[in-house]
């Protein structure tokens, strides 16, 4: 798995994505455009450590976001190597997952919308399912079991090297206002990975509701 991780193409396409999304700098205030040479520089040396399982990502940044409702949700902001990165491993594992996620699942999943959602829903209503039942899961990303997400991880992914590095990544302390702060939970909004990891977590509520016999 490691191998198709930092296969050429891979780390080429992800380099791709990072630059398509843009993005903030992180904690290193490297920005977007900085990444190729980098990347031209340290590519040898960033894929040797990641194969001898040494490479250490640097610490997340978190900024506040302000909500609709009034409130605030924190962004976590990884380095631009970190998201290039990430986007790399992503790209390797979705595959594994992607197959058996629902058919009604519509979230951050490939050629899926949210207009396709609307349109299920309608299809729903025409065929006289009349209660719609809208369930908000608080502060989700913060609250996600590291533990338990790993071992989902681990049903797919067998590459210890692999999943060492995801574990990294969760584990990323968060810089907010200059002060470091621990991550034992929760999996940072604004990572390239985040989209994925929330999607296996929330297949397993997906698998019950669908037991349940609910749409």
């Amino acid at each position: 798995m490691i191998e198709q991780v930092i296969n050429r193409r891979n780390m080429h396409l992800a380099y791709q994505q990072v630059l398509r999304n843009e993005g903030s700098a992180g904690v290193d205030g490297m920005q977007v455009r900085e990444l190729k040479n980098y990347i031209h520089k340290n590519i040898i040396a960033i894929a040797t450590s990641m194969v001898k399982g040494y490479y250490l990502p640097l610490p997340i940044l978190g900024i506040s976001i302000p909500k609709s409702n009034g409130k605030s949700r924190l962004l976590g902001i990884p380095t631009v190597v970190d998201r290039w990165l990430q986007q790399s491993v992503a790209q390797a594992i979705t595959p594994l997952f992607e197959f058996g996620f629902k058919e009604h699942s519509y979230g951050f999943r490939p050629n899926k919308n949210a207009q396709q959602c609307l349109q299920q829903s309608k299809q729903y209503i025409d065929e006289g399912y009349q209660y719609i039942v809208d369930i908000d899961l608080k502060n989700f990303f913060d609250e996600v079991d590291h533990s338990l997400l790993l071992q989902l991880l681990y049903r797919k992914v067998k590459c210890r090297l692999t999943l060492r590095l995801i574990r990294k990544w969760l584990r990323a302390p968060v810089i907010i206002n200059g002060k470091l702060i621990k991550r034992r939970k929760g999996v940072p909004q604004g990572s390239p990975l985040s989209p994925l990891l929330s999607n296996i977590m929330l297949h397993e509520l997906d698998k019950e509701l669908e037991k349940q016999g609910l749409k």
